[in-house]
């Protein structure tokens, strides 16, 4: 993650509980239908950036860099919430969804169901 500083209301920032890279769950809900669409990351200054801008924006694990959801796909994310869980540990992040979610073109990124036992 970037070593700027990050311009996070204190006290929200206070309350994450943050994995040891520095890093909170991300789960992005749909605003119109209530589905999950996707699990993203964030740190502080993506969680800041999402809140400040209104456009969902994670930090890449794999690139190390911030993206923001759309800028490369057209299919953006408007938010309309964002819930911190109970723990500290997760965030709901409640999306207006343009576009496919995943980057496989699926709406969702949990398209593929696991059979249940005894069921």
């Amino acid at each position: 993650m970037s070593d700027a500083e990050t311009s996070l209301d204190v006290a929200i920032a206070a309350k994450l509980k943050r994995t040891p890279d520095g890093l909170v769950a991300a789960i992005v809900q749909e605003h119109g239908t209530g589905d999950v669409l996707m699990l993203g990351w964030m740190d502080d200054e993506a969680l800041h950036r999402t809140l400040s801008t209104g456009r969902a924006t994670y930090w890449s694990r794999s690139r190390q860099e911030y993206w923001v959801k759309g800028a490369t796909s057209g299919h953006h994310q408007h938010v309309k919430r964002v819930a911190l869980d109970c723990d500290g540990d997760a965030l709901l992040v409640t999306v207006e969804q343009v576009g496919a979610a995943c980057h496989t073109g699926e709406h969702t990124c949990f398209s593929t169901e696991l059979p249940l036992e005894g069921k």
